[in-house]
């Protein structure tokens, strides 16, 4: 059934005339008369009866009128929602990141966010970068945000937080004393290390080209605990140091750079590069990078070393 029809012969019904109806809506009267034989047709009953100069409903209008009301209202407020979703994107979203960056990125970016698009309902997935990448790939969710380099050509990757990391030391630590801080300095102290991933390997990697033997103090699976311990004066340890922003302010540990080392700690907003984001996710993506995302070619990827967690 065509719209078109109900709302043809809502507008006769009304003005009691095929040639008025045809003036109110621009459409000659032939027109008019064959939307309704049309609609007539396709329901199976005479809606409108025509003689004495004037059109009126018959029993089978009267009970279809309504009807054909509520669907003409129905499709406006269709219509409209479409229209204020075009406007304000809704829907659901999910991201995955690992702990770090939901504790100590997120939180900013997901309140601005949400004041901008209350109506996006975003849902967090807490995994480590690989495992991040993962779900990213097999489409379990539509946006990660983990740490440079990305090399894998199936993703689109854009930075949207740049950082560093650096040493950090409980109060009073000897090495405050020194005006500079090399890596063979860091070795002769007990250093907290993570167990195991990306950051581990970088730190590894980064020992062994300046051939410094680091004394490992313990070995951890949680950047938090790291934290906790270095507070505790148990140890030294890498942070991002946004990790450690608030503990500096206050005074309760020391973020040290290492003399000849950068060491950034950068991140970005991961997703496939064969999918179209939904209007939600791509509301995210402009949000956190400034960016329209479209269906490029994979961006070309540092492959310097970078430090990562």
């Amino acid at each position: 059934m065509d719209f078109d029809w109900l709302n043809t012969f809502l507008e006769v019904a009304r003005q009691k005339s095929f040639s008025r109806a045809g003036e109110k809506l621009h459409v000659t009267q032939p027109s008019i008369s064959a939307q309704i034989r049309a609609l007539e047709t396709h329901l199976g009953h005479r809606l409108l009866e025509r003689g004495g100069g004037k059109v009126t409903l018959t029993p089978a209008g009267k009970v279809f009128q309504p009807f054909a009301e509520q669907s003409l209202s129905q499709l406006k407020h269709i219509q409209l929602a479409l229209a204020d979703m075009e406007r304000m994107p809704r829907g659901t979203l999910t991201v995955s990141a690992n702990d770090s960056t939901a504790l100590y990125v997120l939180p900013v970016l997901i309140a601005k966010f949400k004041k901008q698009y209350p109506r996006v309902s975003l849902s967090f997935v807490r995994a480590e970068r690989t495992k991040t990448m993962e779900l990213v790939l097999d489409r379990e969710v539509e946006l990660g945000i983990v740490s440079l380099p990305v090399k894998d050509a199936r993703l689109h990757v854009e930075t949207i937080h740049e950082d560093k990391l650096v040493l950090v030391v409980p109060p009073g630590h000897p090495l405050l004393a020194l005006e500079s801080v090399k890596l063979s300095h860091v070795a002769k102290y007990g250093l907290l290390l993570p167990k195991q991933g990306r950051r581990r390997e970088s730190l590894d990697y980064l020992f062994a080209q300046n051939k410094v033997a680091p004394r490992v103090a313990m070995e951890l699976d949680s950047s938090e605990l790291l934290k906790r311990l270095i507070l505790a004066g148990i140890g030294v340890g890498f942070l991002p140091r946004i990790n450690v922003l608030t503990e500096i302010n206050q005074g309760l540990v020391h973020a040290i750079d290492i003399d000849g080392l950068n060491l950034p700690r950068n991140l970005a907003l991961i997703s496939r590069h064969d999918t179209v984001l939904s209007r939600a996710g791509d509301a995210f993506f402009t949000f956190a990078t400034g960016s329209v995302r479209g269906l490029a070619n994979p961006s070309t990827v540092d492959s310097s070393l970078e430090l990562t967690s």
